[in-house]
């Protein structure tokens, strides 16, 4: 009789162990919406670049370039929709799923997009769903810029100055050793900045055309993400 009780403890404990798996993270890629004019992707180090079509998937590592009056929409995760302007650029530092260790299906934890913006203008769309936690930044050389909430925002660098305008709802920006700056809708900040409080976006025509730029881009973001729902689940 002890052989089946040993047996029947080593199962018992091996059932435990697997209830305390830890969770699984996996990476992911970017969905295309539309492409207008030439944008390419690819490894920026080995110059190893192909067209970007809505075909294209877009992983963690892939340098996205847009030429001059060019445009891309992608869903880097289903919470941040982004339209890359014309003569842009954005790295894709890391997409990336995490779910519970012993779900084959479901068990979704949180996704985590992050993208570094290099040159030229990023419009995102931020709308994170109960259903799963969302982690998501844009950084650039002056800042880090992290929402936590519902918002629409505008990215512009030139690789020296970095100007981030709110369109909807708010977000965090942090830059080096400064204390962090929320930025509501309707207001800008540049970096480097001697002030860290909030301009109205009234009071300078760039913010201005960035509001416009991202309330275009918030309703044709909207239209394809739901679009490209009904044909295929993220």
């Amino acid at each position: 009789m002890r052989l089946p009780f040993l047996v029947l403890s080593l199962t018992f404990c091996s059932l435990l162990a697997n209830g305390c798996s830890k969770d699984v993270s996996r990476a992911t890629a970017a969905a295309v919406f539309s492409v207008e004019g030439r944008v390419v992707f690819g490894n920026a180090e080995r110059n190893d670049f192909q067209p970007a079509t809505v075909k294209s998937r877009i992983h963690s590592g892939d340098t996205v370039q847009s030429s001059d009056g060019a445009s891309i929409d992608l869903a880097l995760i289903p919470a941040a929709l982004a339209r890359l302007s014309g003569d842009s650029e954005i790295k894709i530092d890391e997409l990336s799923i995490t779910k519970d260790g012993n779900e084959t299906s479901g068990g979704m934890r949180d996704r985590t997009a992050r993208i570094r913006l290099s040159r030229g203008r990023v419009v995102v769309l931020f709308i994170p769903t109960d259903r799963s936690a969302s982690q998501f930044a844009v950084t650039t050389d002056q800042l880090t810029i992290k929402p936590d909430s519902d918002c629409l925002f505008c990215v512009w660098t030139d690789g020296k100055t970095t100007r981030l305008t709110c369109a909807k709802g708010k977000l965090n920006a942090s830059a080096g050793t400064q204390p962090p700056v929320t930025i509501a809708a309707g207001y800008f900040q540049e970096w480097p900045t001697a002030r860290n409080v909030p301009v109205p976006a009234t009071e300078n025509a760039n913010a201005q055309i960035d509001i416009t730029e991202s309330l275009e881009a918030e309703q044709r973001l909207q239209s394809q993400a739901s679009a490209w729902q009904h044909r295929r689940p993220f």
